[in-house]
């Protein structure tokens, strides 16, 4: 079979040519497609089910919430394990699926799930899926530089601006906020006032409830003319929920400003961020199995134009940004990977002593080393220090083959010679 190979070979040069040129352009292209990562992506496949419930205690959470969860996610397909925690307010759960298990596929096989076990939780509690990233997909951190702005004006500047504009950015799954103060209307009621009136405290939540709110009405046409009624009833500003009725006592309403105060306050926070001080900004998430490199750069693209948008000297500060070790760590790779192949080219050289064999021999590294990139396409397997090393150590191996051949093949024609100068 093997000399039936080479004899086809040496017969038709022209056309294994013209494959091997076909070979490495279609591997150049593989190289130009190829995702690169610093390090390979060795984390589990799994899907988090995150559920909040604010002021419950870790049992609460874990016999009311977590256990219902995990006993009804139980029996998934292609499911290798379940485990959860519960904490304060806060459940997780994490469904470890089979590594051939398609990441979106499994999502969705949860979420089926998830809307039957959502009638045994509390009421009002509904749980949500965690990002479709991995345990290495933070590949940028990064601060808003905002002197002269305080913390609740740069939260609301992340969350409602800045965090929007780059979700868009392609391969992007999140972008998650820390820092700052989540701004919010906090109304401080007086208990001595709500017995003087005698309304419980219950009403008052349900009248806060009620009011922030819009009313469809119904159209009606008078006089050849269409009128659409509707009630606008969104909280905009203070003084709308201080006016916000809560009872009535002698046709006199009893307001919210009457048995309460109302300021514009902080969320409650359980941690600061710090960078030479407390500090505002987003964890960018990448997405599953997409190129790192890419992404870093292309979200550093929309920074520059969500810049133009920003108040005046509000600028972005970069606090962790991969792409520098990922260029690094390939380039160096890179760098020892040319001069392993202009080393081992000198070498053979050297010993054939024959620039035509050499050349026959050096022209398979390039080609095999283009080959080997459409296999890792293939495989989902991208470029990172460890693929790339293991090209690194296969090239020894990629030209003893050609240099055995052509040794052999000087030897029979020393032999061939001979047999005619005799």
């Amino acid at each position: 079979m093997i000399n039936q190979l080479i004899s086809l070979s040496l017969k038709n040069r022209y056309i294994v040519l013209l494959i091997a040129v076909a070979l490495f352009g279609w591997g150049a292209y593989a190289v130009k497609e190829n995702p690169i990562d610093a390090i390979p992506d060795l984390s589990d496949n799994q899907v988090i089910v995150f559920t909040e419930w604010q002021g419950r205690s870790p049992q609460i959470m874990e016999d009311q919430v977590t256990y219902p969860l995990v006993s009804n996610l139980q029996g998934i397909p292609k499911v290798k394990a379940i485990r959860a925690t519960s904490m304060f307010g806060m459940s997780f759960v994490y469904i470890v699926f089979e590594d051939k298990a398609d990441v979106y596929w499994a999502r969705s096989r949860v979420l089926e799930r998830l809307n039957y076990a959502q009638r045994l939780l509390p009421q009002g509690i509904t749980p949500t899926l965690g990002p479709d990233g991995t345990g290495v997909g933070h590949i940028l951190w990064y601060t808003l530089d905002a002197k002269g702005i305080d913390l609740g004006e740069q939260r609301a500047l992340q969350d409602w601006y800045v965090k929007l504009g780059l979700q868009t950015v392609p391969g992007v799954s999140e972008v998650a906020s820390f820092g700052g103060f989540e701004k919010q209307y906090q109304v401080s009621i007086d208990p001595h006032k709500l017995n003087y009136y005698n309304i419980p405290l219950s009403q008052v939540l349900k009248a806060v409830k009620s009011n922030n709110n819009d009313v469809g009405g119904r159209k009606f046409e008078m006089n050849g003319t269409g009128y659409i009624v509707r009630g606008l009833g969104y909280i905009k500003t203070q003084s709308d929920v201080e006016n916000i009725s809560v009872g009535v006592i002698k046709t006199v309403p009893v307001r919210i400003k009457d048995i309460a105060t109302v300021q514009m306050g902080g969320d409650e926070r359980l941690g600061i961020f710090d960078q030479n001080g407390e500090a505002v900004g987003g964890i960018v998430v990448m997405r599953y199995g997409e190129n790192a490199d890419k992404v870093i750069h292309a979200v550093k693209n929309k920074m520059a134009d969500i810049q133009k948008g920003l108040p005046p000297g509000v600028k972005f500060k970069i606090a962790y940004d991969r792409s520098e070790l990922i260029e690094s760590a390939v380039n160096s790779v890179k760098h020892t990977l040319i001069e392993e192949m202009i080393t081992v080219s000198i070498i053979v050289i050297l010993f054939l002593f024959s620039w035509r064999s050499a050349l026959s021999i050096i022209i398979q590294i390039p080609i095999t080393i283009a080959a080997s990139f459409i296999l890792l396409n293939a495989f989902g397997i991208s470029s990172n220090i460890m693929s790339l090393t293991g090209i690194a150590l296969a090239i020894g191996v990629i030209v003893d083959n050609g240099i055995v051949m052509v040794e052999n093949s000087h030897r029979n024609l020393a032999i061939a010679q001979e047999k005619e100068k005799s």
